[in-house]
């Protein structure tokens, strides 16, 4: 078994989708990161760097319990763990854990600067909207490019596909228009319509937040509680 401590982000959607993906018996922990969850002392006892996801495998190496946080590192367990969703062999392999690292790298950060200038900010700041909008663009051409001729990223579906999906499914918010890359396009669609990511996106579907931010979560999520020593 293994817990899952998790909201409704990009990130959390990664490992959902996987879990979904793999057939693994999971509990669900919402962590309300609006709420400030993630600073909780039990919570920091498992990430100290205060972020979901999280999970704790029951059934770990050696047995017993095993932590493991970042998104991209819990891929990468998951599909070691089970042998699946990586290819086998070493080029395969590194392949696939290429386009993770890119993901966590580029993809993440540079969107998460996206949503944050575009929709976040208290103030509109021209430069930074311009900014990280056209960075979105071109990491968004360059996965166009990665997947002209290919149905997905490294060889057969896997964990680089499921890093990078959840990432792009607020594409209008990041002033792209999809069809502008049509090879992103058609692989967003078909990860879109795989059954196990359908499930991963209900995860917690319930919690997610509608509507603008309010004072308070912007504050917990943006503001001076975020850098506090803990």
């Amino acid at each position: 078994m293994i817990d899952l401590y998790t909201w409704t982000t990009p990130n959390g959607h990664k490992i959902h989708i996987a879990l979904e993906e793999l057939g693994l018996p999971y509990t669900v922990h919402g962590i309300d990161i609006g709420k400030g969850d993630q600073f909780v002392p039990a919570f920091l006892a498992l990430n100290l760097n205060h972020r979901i996801p999280v999970i704790v495998d029951h059934d770990g190496p050696g047995g017993g319990p095993y932590t493991v946080f970042e998104s991209g590192a819990i891929l990468i367990y998951l599909a070691e763990k089970t042998g699946r969703l990586c290819p086998k062999d070493a080029r395969g392999r590194y392949d696939a854990i290429q386009w993770v690292m890119f993901q966590m790298a580029n993809i993440g950060p540079m969107l998460g600067q996206v949503h944050h200038f575009r929709g976040y900010a208290p103030e509109p700041i021209p430069y930074a909207i311009e900014r990280y909008t056209n960075e979105a663009k071109r990491l968004y051409g360059v996965l166009d490019k990665r997947l002209d001729g290919r149905e997905w990223l490294a060889g057969d579906y896997s964990i680089a596909d499921i890093a990078t999906f959840p990432w792009l499914r607020s594409w209008e918010r990041q002033g792209v228009d999809l069809a502008d890359y049509p090879n992103v396009k058609r692989w967003f669609e078909a990860i879109a319509a795989r059954p196990a990511t359908q499930r991963g996106l209900l995860v917690l579907k319930d919690k997610e937040r509608t509507g603008p931010i309010d004072p308070k979560a912007r504050e917990i999520l943006f503001g001076a509680t975020q850098y506090q020593r803990r």
